[in-house]
Parts: C-alpha cells; sequence; structure tokens
C-alpha cells in the first residue's frame, strides 16, 4: 500500500506543476496591459510610476522567469499580490467558506438524490421508474448548467419568491439551496447512471446467485451485497467530483451572486486582475489532486486489485 501512495504522489508532483504553468501562461499571455488597465490608460500614470509597477510585479521578466518567482513564493504560503495591492491570500481566507458551503451542499445532493434514483432505477429495470430515471437525467445533461441556473432563479426566486433570488444573507440552507441544486444536477444525473448499471451488473454476477439459491432475504442481497460492490466506482467518482464542483463554482457564483472564489475569479477576469486569478486557480488545483489523490488511495484500500494494476 505505501509504495502504491508513494507512486501517485510521484504522478501528482508533474501534474501540479503543467497545470499551474498552464493557467499562468493563459493569464498572462493575454493581450493587454493590466498596469495600464489599473491607471485607466498609460497616458494617465507617470513613467516612473509605471515602470516601478511592472516591477513590482515582475511584469517585465520572461514568462518562464515569472513562473519560478510564483512558484518560489507559493512553496512559502504567498499566493502572491493583487493589482490593487490586497494579498490573494486574504481574499481566498474571506470567500472561501461560501464556496466550500455550496460545494458541500452540491456534493450533498448529489449523494442523497443520485445513489437513491441509480437503486430505484436499477431494481426496477425495464419499467417505467427505470425510463423516467433515464429521461431525467438525459435532460440534466442536454440543457448546459447557466440554463438551468436562470430558470430557476427566474422561477423559484422572482415568480414564486420561496428562495432569496441572490447573495447569501438568508443563510444556510436558504441561501444555497437553488444554486447548489443547479451546480449539482449534471454530478447528480451521472450518480444516478453510474449507480444504476454498477448495481444491475452486480445483481447478475455469480455472488448474488448464490446468495439467492441459498434462499437469503432480498433486501439482505442488495443492500449488504450488490449494492456495496456497486458502490465502490460511485464513491470514486464522488470524490473527484467534489474538487470538480469547487472549479465549477464560478458560473454558478456569478449568477446567484454569491461571495465566494468563483465570483472573485469572474470578476478578476473582467478587471484583468491576474495574481487573483492564478491565485485561486492555483489553490483549486491543489484541492481538486488532494481530493483524486484520496480517493484514488480510498479505492485501492476497498479493492486491493487496483494496488498491483
Amino acid at each position: 500500500m505505501a509504495g502504491y501512495i508513494v507512486k501517485r504522489l510521484l504522478q501528482v508532483i508533474p501534474v501540479f506543476f503543467g497545470t499551474t504553468f498552464l493557467i499562468f501562461v493563459v493569464v498572462y499571455a493575454l493581450p493587454g496591459d493590466p498596469i495600464a488597465a489599473l491607471g485607466g490608460g498609460k497616458q494617465h500614470l507617470s513613467e516612473s510610476v509605471y515602470n516601478e509597477l511592472r516591477q513590482r510585479y515582475n511584469l517585465d521578466d520572461p514568462l518562464l522567469v515569472q513562473y519560478g518567482k510564483y512558484m518560489f513564493n507559493l512553496f512559502q504560503g504567498n499566493f502572491g499580490t493583487d493589482f490593487q495591492g490586497h494579498e490573494v491570500s486574504a481574499i481566498i481566507a474571506r470567500n472561501w467558506p461560501t464556496s466550500i458551503i455550496l460545494g458541500v451542499t452540491a456534493w450533498a445532493m448529489q449523494v442523497v438524490v443520485g445513489i437513491p434514483l441509480g437503486v430505484w432505477a436499477a431494481l426496477n429495470r425495464g419499467k417505467f421508474a427505470d425510463h423516467l430515471v433515464g429521461v431525467v437525467t438525459t435532460l440534466a445533461f442536454a440543457v448546459p448548467v447557466f440554463v438551468i441556473a436562470y430558470v430557476a432563479q427566474l422561477l423559484f426566486g422572482v415568480q414564486l419568491k420561496w428562495f432569496p433570488v441572490a447573495g447569501v444573507s438568508a443563510g444556510w440552507p436558504v441561501a444555497f439551496i437553488v444554486p447548489a441544486a443547479a451546480l449539482a444536477i449534471m454530478g447528480l444525473a451521472a450518480t444516478a447512471r453510474l449507480t444504476r448499471s454498477s448495481l444491475i451488473e452486480n445483481l447478475q454476477s455469480n455472488y448474488v446467485r448464490t446468495a439467492i439459491s441459498k434462499g437469503m432475504p432480498q433486501r439482505r442481497i442488495i443492500m449488504n451485497h450488490a449494492l456495496r460492490n456497486s458502490l465502490i466506482p460511485v464513491v470514486t467518482f464522488l470524490g473527484i467530483e467534489f474538487g470538480g464542483l469547487m472549479g465549477g463554482a464560478i458560473i454558478i457564483e456569478g449568477i446567484f451572486n454569491l461571495p465566494g472564489l468563483g465570483n472573485q475569479i469572474f470578476l478578476a477576469i473582467g478587471q484583468q486582475n491576474g495574481p487573483t486569478v492564478v491565485g485561486i486557480s492555483t489553490l483549486l488545483v491543489i484541492v481538486f489532486l488532494v481530493v483524486n489523490l484520496l480517493v484514488d488511495v480510498l479505492y485501492a484500500y476497498l479493492d486491493p486489485r487496483i494496488r498491483h494494476a
């Protein structure tokens, strides 16, 4: 097991550097001068101030050198300073609770709703319930997330007035139910489908047939044997999905005006505030990689064959 963990850690390192470098290049290679934009145009800044700001943010260095300096500071716990002089780590500390609450709520919806839907469809294979789940999950995949978010906001917030239209002043869970549901919808559909296919496969396996032939109660067969083994790939998916939800919250937080990390990235892109975009994106990459690593280790623990793959 220790060797497997070490191997996974060694695989994470190049992925981390490759992903962060790609983000850095995409952000800082974009056309435009962020210092000039900060001052409302280069003509509004004196040459000495303009040059000092470019030097302070290493914008005159080659891109590879800028990345090297950023990573050196990052390994000391410094996510950098934005173009308004605010520490990116302070921005993260102020906004991460909203993103965590939104992500955990959406993830919980996927678990609480997605798995039972998949089990229901599998136990009624070929019947109305199975077809209904298939239609609903197909629609969830087909409709873009931002369309679902806007429709839900209009229906439940504006017309029915059941939930607030935007913001977090109402607190959890009221302010987070609609945005979390919009964020979770595609993952929920994927969880239901994966649970269904995995459970159907296990219900047709030899060990289930043996349990049936021994007269074991159907409920015990399903809950203690078939479902338990069927949830192994589902757990893997849900673990990785949690990291994905943190990144996918950018659109949802923007639509519902939630003061989270995704909304900060959304605003920073519009302001050409590269340090904030890179800093928060780096944090999201770290979260995703750590969760992915933990899921791989858990999967290897549940299924020892993975360790030797």
